[in-house]
């Protein structure tokens, strides 16, 4: 994943670009979650990514998700809130697909 993808999704330094899928991803969110996005989502960490620009640094790649890096750490939580496996559209699906 790069930077570059994150930033054309519309999760920018300045925020998420209206129209783009960030919004869309961000409107599906807060319905879903009773009107507000959370902590620790799929918004809300793309969002920081895509602020920060951090994305080559977190482990998602190309290739699959690194081990030992924050996005095998907050695979390993979903899978255990879920109950073993990771959910589509879940945070951990929905950053490693962008």
């Amino acid at each position: 994943m790069s930077d570059q993808n994150v930033r054309s999704a519309g999760f920018t330094p300045s925020g998420i670009t209206g129209g783009s899928l960030a919004s869309s991803l961000m409107s599906q969110e807060a319905r879903a979650s009773g009107g507000g996005v959370p902590s620790g989502g799929p918004t809300s960490t793309l969002q920081e990514m895509g602020a920060k620009g951090t994305t080559h640094s977190s482990g998602y790649t190309s290739s699959g998700i690194s081990g030992g890096s924050r996005a095998s750490n907050m695979m390993s939580k979903e899978a255990t809130i879920h109950g073993g496996g990771v959910p589509r559209g879940g945070t951990t699906s929905t950053v490693q697909s962008i």
